[in-house]
């Protein structure tokens, strides 16, 4: 079996470690760490859920015969004599269909490729987890004492011992390692990763502040609902803009989003989305700090790629684009004409003279989970 130490897996989410008495005799030092008692039951398995922790620190990884018991041995044996919170994670991976190379075959078609080693294998990850931030205190400590442990798993595993692979690169490692690195034991290369099974929005940095959702959740028509990744904005009506910087401060700490002018903006952008819905047209409304925007459709793709490296727009969305934008003709200037834009409208109110797709905002749940209770 392989130990994949360049293993690279997106991870997140979670919280807890079982306080409860193990079948283990703890090591001497445990009671001198206050809560830090891990269950370690043999007759368990500790796979990893969305719930123990948004980050977590990859220990290593095992591929081939014997690999998902090494791993459970590895993780009991983590948590049983080293009292960290650790669990298994696996993922398959298959490389034995083609796939699409760069350039075209002889027939004009894209160009079909294999990968040189052809195999399928599934690799069984030890995860050491429950941290909350990555600046969380004892991260730092917690990824030093994996680094520098010498599990007796790798010495007594069927998978390690017969890890040629591995065996050559510890070798290597042994001859070239400075004195710092010949400290590190097999899981040296042990680093801080996100838990794989929360979903992506959860890691969104900050999402859509508090004052914003106010302004769009109990809207008729708002914009958070739109189901799909992609719009198309037809609409802007822009707020007053202020350049004061103390006022822009006592705007934030105030929460302030009034004044006339941003107020006749999301009227404007409501009345237009509801005179779209009247004609059966799929419109939303949405509203910030500074403007209010109308959107027509939603789409998972504004387009697909092109052979030459260009973007074939979506057909829908390019309907919605031509039918919304607005007319061209000629405007007398000095010393001759101009082309002019005129934009269209509907109940008085106007459109942008040329619609855009823009992404749907999406408010991050990473709230949600921190708000779940703790088990």
């Amino acid at each position: 079996m392989f130990v994949h130490t360049n293993l690279r897996l997106a991870l997140a989410m979670g919280l807890v470690a079982a306080v409860t008495t193990t079948t283990w005799a703890a090591p001497p030092w445990a009671n001198l760490i206050p809560f830090q008692r891990v269950e370690a039951d043999a007759e368990k398995t500790y796979e990893l859920t969305e719930e123990h922790g948004p980050w977590l620190i990859m220990a290593t990884s095992f591929t081939g015969p014997g690999a998902e018991k090494d791993a459970n041995d590895l993780v009991l044996e983590l948590r049983k004599d080293y009292g960290l919170e650790a669990y298994t994670w696996h993922q398959s991976y298959d490389y034995t269909d083609s796939v699409v190379g760069k350039g075209y075959d002889r027939y004009g078609g894209p160009k079909k490729m294999r990968y040189m080693n052809d195999v399928s294998f599934t690799s069984y990850v030890v995860m050491v987890g429950n941290f909350q931030t990555v600046d969380e205190s004892g991260v730092e400590k917690t990824l030093n004492k994996i680094k520098t442990a010498k599990p007796k798993v790798f010495k007594d595993s069927y998978t390690v011992k017969n890890d040629t692979i591995k065996t050559i690169r510890q070798k290597l490692r042994e001859a070239i390692d400075s004195e710092d690195d010949k400290e590190k034991g097999p899981m040296g290369n042990a680093f801080v990763t996100r838990n794989p099974l929360l979903p992506e929005e959860y890691f969104r940095p900050k999402g859509m502040d508090e004052l914003v959702l106010k302004m769009n959740k109990d809207n008729q028509y708002s914009l958070l609902n739109c189901p799909g990744k992609y719009t198309v904005r037809v609409a802007t009506f822009r707020g007053a803009v202020e350049l004061d910087q103390k006022k822009i401060d006592e705007i934030e700490q105030k929460n302030i989003v009034s004044g006339t002018r941003l107020a006749v903006a999301a009227e404007k952008a409501e009345k237009l989305a509801g005179a779209l819905r009247k004609q059966g047209v799929e419109a939303y409304s949405f509203h910030d700090r500074s403007e209010s925007i109308v959107t027509v459709g939603s789409f998972e793709t504004v387009g697909t790629p092109r052979r030459d490296g260009k973007i074939e727009i979506n057909p829908q969305v390019k309907r919605i684009m031509d039918g919304y934008k607005g007319g061209t003709g000629t405007a007398t200037i000095e010393g001759g004409t101009a082309p002019s834009y005129k934009p269209k409208s509907l109940n008085g109110i106007v459109f942008d003279v040329q619609p855009l797709p823009v992404e749907v905002p999406k408010v991050s749940i990473a709230a949600d989970y921190a708000r779940r209770p703790l088990r």
